[in-house]
């Protein structure tokens, strides 16, 4: 039976443990640039013992940025400020990952601790496209509908961004298709009112992921997983449920996804969403099963036995864990003694470790 703490193997990636560090945004970039901010806040976590240390959502162009603040990988400056990194957090036992994204008719606003309203272009913001010119909310920017020109171009920025990923190191890529950005904004016929091949349809409102997934797929090296995050459902009658989620696992697994990350929710501001611990797990389960694909489980998993549970019970083959990480850079190793198994500790710290614990090996990607 797997465990917390049993390594995991996709393709021909070794995943220490089965913790992730969540995608997290910082807000807290320069032109899209890693900084030291970026080194220790994600380094942290590395010495801290997850097997997955991923980056927050990385704009694949200036437009696909949320706030003006995202981390980017738009050209080979951003990919060489985080190779540093990278590197860290290989050389601490982690695997290394990065999650692309388009933020669609969500871009261009305010960092959250300084409001949610749109930047105009005269305040250093700029022109959101989304599949279709229905803004997110009345205090967001009105997007442009993407033309096909759009949908191509955009196409090959994710491919052009995994191409740079994969220069710095990363060893798991993510495609950002949930919470209301770009991707799930083609998914969901709340967002997607196209008539052409990329709409009204369900086999035509995947079209686009499905296009991404081909186009990074084939920029990655075969032994690299590429990863999916969806929105499993929105939360809203009439919008994307689980039931569309199961049937497109199916087949992003033909297309090269090795594991789809089950989040929920972001599409629209006034979903009822029952927040609560574990809320997201069901989705995993019932997508790891039902759509026969490897699964991250996601969304208020802050205990030690909480985490071990899913894994032990076969809802998820890895726990993405986010806020808890923010209070607690150290999580997997106190869960490791909370559930009685050996961690790995950094040589570094080993003298303040529990009796049984190992010297952490660091990795060479």
């Amino acid at each position: 039976m797997p465990h917390l703490f049993e390594p995991l193997q996709l393709r021909g990636v070794t995943f220490s443990n089965r913790i992730g560090v969540s995608p997290m945004c910082e807000y807290s970039c320069q032109d899209g640039l890693a900084s030291e901010w970026h080194f220790v806040h994600l380094g942290s976590r590395a010495v801290g013992g997850a097997g997955l240390v991923m980056t927050e959502a990385a704009g694949v162009s200036p437009e696909g940025r949320i706030s003006p603040q995202d981390l980017g990988i738009w050209s080979d400056a951003h990919a060489d400020a985080l190779a540093p990194i990278v590197r860290f957090i290989s050389h601490q036992g982690s695997v290394p990952g990065i999650q692309l994204a388009h933020a669609g008719r969500k871009a261009s606003t305010q960092r959250p601790w300084e409001g949610s309203d749109c930047i105009p272009g005269n305040a250093g913001g700029w022109k959101p496209i989304a599949p279709s010119p229905i803004a997110f909310s009345p205090n967001y920017c009105p997007p442009r509908e993407m033309t096909r020109e759009d949908i191509v171009r955009v196409r090959g920025e994710f491919a052009a961004a995994a191409t740079r990923a994969v220069r710095a190191g990363f060893e798991v890529i993510e495609i950002h298709a949930a919470h209301g950005y770009l991707i799930h904004e083609f998914l969901s016929p709340l967002s997607n009112q196209r008539l052409d091949e990329y709409g009204d349809s369900f086999r035509n409102r995947i079209r686009f992921l499905r296009e991404v997934i081909s186009e990074v797929r084939r920029a990655m090296p075969d032994r690299l997983p590429l990863f999916v995050r969806i929105s499993a459902s929105d939360w809203m009658e009439g919008g994307w449920a689980i039931e569309d989620s199961i049937s497109l696992a199916k087949l992003l697994k033909s297309d090269g996804a090795d594991l789809i990350d089950c989040s929920s929710g972001g599409l629209v501001p006034d979903a009822k969403i029952p927040v609560g611990p574990g809320y997201q797990t069901e989705f995993a389960e019932r997508i790891r099963r039902e759509g026969v694909i490897k699964t991250a489980a996601v969304g208020m998993i802050t205990s030690a036995a909480q985490a071990d549970h899913i894994v032990r019970t076969h809802q998820a083959d890895i726990v993405l864990i986010a806020r808890e990480f923010l209070r607690d850079p150290y999580w997997p190793l106190h869960a490791a003694q909370a559930l009685g198994q050996p961690a790995q500790w950094p040589v570094q710290y080993l003298r303040a470790a529990p009796k049984g614990s190992l010297p952490r090996t660091d990795r060479e990607n």
